[in-house]
């Protein structure tokens, strides 16, 4: 189902390890990979403008399709011209389907429900699933939403994101393998009625990602690879639950990976943290997203590669802490972001200190630039085939 304007180009293939340079061409630009894409969850990455984030390097950003279909409507969106226009970012842009927040509000928690083993006893809005869709509670004004592939892909359509995702049911850690082989199917019936309506729209282009589900179980994971790689997708991405720790986590990536179609383009949802990403590109993962850059920047915290951590082995400091009171050096000498070359870490840590956003807005865009500038280092070091050599900089 390629279209014209959206297609996946391997430029490169690594030596040492299943890791590529390529290209996503989209309407609205190319994506050089692999790539993180940054969270504008809201139509907004939080605190951070768009000329700041074209400032800081931002190759493309994604949306929430759940968040926007109750706030403001995708009909208002689609009258202001689609998201690009809404929101004045002109790059490529990606839209998750909307179900994985359904899902994992509807199991009480997020993350940790569907990518670990907690279990949370919040407020629960998932109200029932059927082969019609997901009913849920909307927590703007308790109002019951039908969420059903044909309104994710309609919801999508009217965002006008380059990258739009199938609705797929995310099962927790904890569930039955029988519950998640059920999903897992559904998922394929689901995946179909999404591709048809978007077929049936008429719509050229936007490329559409089938996602892989059957949490940690192999053979779960090999039908729905092979549904995926039989079906005619514009991209795959990997979703589900991972597992119950990092190691396990790894493993089922790099098994998915391995059972899918090399040609296309894969994504790994909700996935980006700097190990994550040094671990995964090197099977082969394309893009990576994850809101955690622009939240802990708004807690205090900024990334910094391994060397220049004086006070932990890791890639973070804490800004608010002590020993930055009279550090009046940027954070990183070896940074070129708007924060770096304007402002020391003492002037950032007061800004904390004092309670002034400011602060997490200046850390937002030191944590965007340096992830971007990461990513630029791994494509070179996958041309370069020197991996092993770039990754002593940033993982311990």
């Amino acid at each position: 189902m390629t279209y014209s304007k959206f297609n996946f180009e391997i430029i490169k293939q690594s030596k040492s390890y299943n890791a590529r340079l390529g290209i996503i061409h989209t309407p609205h630009g190319a994506v050089k990979t692999p790539a993180i894409i940054f969270c504008g969850t809201k139509a907004n990455v939080k605190g951070v403008t768009i000329d700041h984030l074209k400032q800081e390097k931002t190759q493309i950003i994604l949306s929430n399709t759940y968040h926007l279909l109750l706030q403001p409507g995708p009909e208002i969106i689609q009258k202001a011209g689609g998201l690009h226009k809404f929101t004045g970012w002109d790059g490529p842009m990606f839209t998750d389907s909307g179900g994985y927040q359904v899902f994992s509000l509807g199991y009480g928690g997020v993350a940790a429900e569907i990518k670990g083993v907690k279990l949370s006893h919040g407020k629960k809005s998932l109200l029932r699933i059927t082969e019609e869709g997901a009913l849920f509670r909307s927590y703007i004004d308790g109002k019951k939403v039908l969420l059903t592939p044909e309104l994710s892909i309609q919801t999508q359509i009217a965002l006008g994101a380059d990258i739009i995702v199938c609705l797929d049911e995310y099962t927790p850690y904890n569930t039955d393998k029988m519950l998640v082989s059920n999903s897992m199917v559904r998922n394929k019936r689901w995946a179909l009625r999404c591709r048809n309506e978007l077929e049936r729209s008429g719509n050229n282009t936007q490329g559409l990602i089938n996602v892989v589900q059957g949490g940690v179980y192999e053979d779960l994971r090999l039908e729905s690879a092979s549904f995926a790689n039989e079906n005619d997708f514009d991209g795959l991405a990997i979703g589900g639950s991972l597992g119950k720790t990092v190691d396990e986590m790894y493993s089922i990536v790099k098994m998915t990976k391995g059972m899918l179609n090399n040609n296309k383009y894969v994504h790994l949802l909700g996935i980006g943290g700097i190990k994550d990403i040094f671990t995964c590109f090197k099977y082969g993962i394309d893009t990576f997203d994850c809101v955690s850059p622009t939240r802990i920047a708004r807690h205090g915290i900024a990334l910094v590669k391994v060397k220049e951590n004086k006070i932990k082995n890791n890639n973070q400091i804490n800004i608010t802490s002590a020993p930055f009171t009279e550090d009046f050096n940027p954070i990183s000498e070896e940074c070129d972001c708007y924060t770096c070359k304007n402002f020391t870490k003492a002037y950032i840590h007061h800004l904390f200190k004092a309670k002034e956003t400011l602060g997490g807005q200046l850390l937002s865009f030191h944590n965007i630039r340096f992830l971007n500038h990461m990513m630029e280092n791994i494509r070179n070091a996958i041309e370069n085939d020197n991996i092993d050599e770039v990754e002593k900089d940033y993982c311990n």
